[in-house]
């Protein structure tokens, strides 16, 4: 069975064939109006959300389907200590797709491995967001007409924002894809990300603190906000929240066909006096969200019975225990595994992907 928990689970010709599908269904609707006719998507969410949880659902009307699930975990039997894997064995009975999102890291990969039907992260807590990928690259098709050969600047909390790591991944496997990494020091990029996604990809890349001075080498700006509900303290918090906010100012000597990106919620990283700019297309992006996963839902549940893509080694170490406090695994009781992930032997956390130690 295949499932989605992250863009490195499908390939670069299921990814095209993902987005021509969108496209498709953006151009003639009508023709999927009973696509998903009798079927049920269960949208389980520990974690408040309002873009991906409704255009998960809208996808799913949209389709014919219908919808069942939970909007918080506090609407869960995960309030009297359930936890994710019975939670999803016993929703697998009662539907045909799982969305799932949740607030710790690797929770996606243990449903996984409990249900009976295809799911989909949605987001586990700092480490992807893998739907959210679909959508950004089906914008920046949408806006540039390739995926290839473009400079994509990355603003803001890169250290946890789930949605850039994804994007990192996916695009660095496209050709002469060059990024800019623009966040405080203390934001910057986790290490797993340079070690095993872009040095490995010959991605060029750079990490800067000033947005302004790369302005003018930018196809893509890609902003997130400082995520309050990933520090450890408020006072870190407030430290770092206003430290990038992009405006008019700012835009001086940028790209006239630069594509300006967000993953939304926005707080106060883009002024409002930008979105009457052409360039600005997070709000499309949002409705980009709702084709890209219309397509997913139609291939996942086409893909129901197919053997899933080969995996890293997998090796249970005894007494280890992962170092990140967000991972599921210091939270419920699941085997302490790790994966080599590259040909250098480096062994991973199969659920967060926190360096074995």
């Amino acid at each position: 069975m295949r499932h989605l928990l992250d863009t490195t689970d499908l390939t670069l010709d299921e990814i095209d064939e993902m987005i021509s599908l969108a496209v498709d269904i953006i151009e003639n609707g009508d023709k999927y109006a009973e696509a998903c006719k009798r079927k049920k998507l269960a949208t389980l969410f520990f974690e408040p959300s309002t873009r991906t949880r409704l255009s998960f659902e809208a996808a799913m009307l949209e389709l014919g389907g219908s919808v069942l699930g939970f909007s918080e975990a506090a609407s869960s039997s995960a309030t009297k200590g359930e936890s994710v894997s019975d939670t999803v064995r016993i929703v697998s009975n009662y539907a045909d797709i799982i969305a799932m999102r949740h607030p710790l890291e690797g929770a996606a990969q243990v449903a996984s491995a409990k249900s009976l039907i295809p799911v989909i992260n949605a987001g586990d807590g700092g480490h992807a967001h893998p739907t959210q990928t679909l959508t950004d690259l089906l914008t920046i098709f949408r806006e540039k007409g390739r995926l290839e050969n473009l400079t994509v600047g990355l603003c803001g909390d890169l250290k946890f924002g789930r949605t850039v790591h994804s994007l990192i991944k996916a695009m660095s496997r496209y050709k002469k894809v060059r990024f800019v990494l623009i966040s405080p020091k203390e934001l910057s990029v986790p290490e797993y990300i340079i070690s095993d996604v872009l040095k490995p990809s010959g991605c060029e890349y750079k990490e800067v603190t000033s947005i302004e001075d790369v302005m003018p080498e930018l196809d893509i700006l890609y902003m997130t906000r400082i995520q309050r509900e990933r520090f450890y303290s408020q006072e870190e918090y407030l430290r770092h929240k206003d430290a990038f906010i992009l405006n008019k100012e700012k835009l001086h000597n940028a790209n006239e066909d630069l594509t300006i990106m967000h993953p939304l919620p926005r707080v106060n990283e883009i002024s409002t006096d930008i979105d009457s700019d052409p360039r600005a297309k997070y709000f499309e992006q949002a409705l980009n969200g709702k084709y890209i996963r219309m397509a997913l839902i139609l291939t996942l549940l086409k893909w129901k019975d197919s053997e899933p893509a080969e995996t890293s080694k997998m090796i249970t170490i005894n007494g280890y225990e992962c170092t990140n406090p967000h991972c599921i695994s210091n939270h419920e009781n699941l085997p302490q595994v790790s994966k080599v992930t590259d040909n250098r032997g480096t062994f991973r956390c199969i659920y967060c992907e926190t360096r074995t130690k």
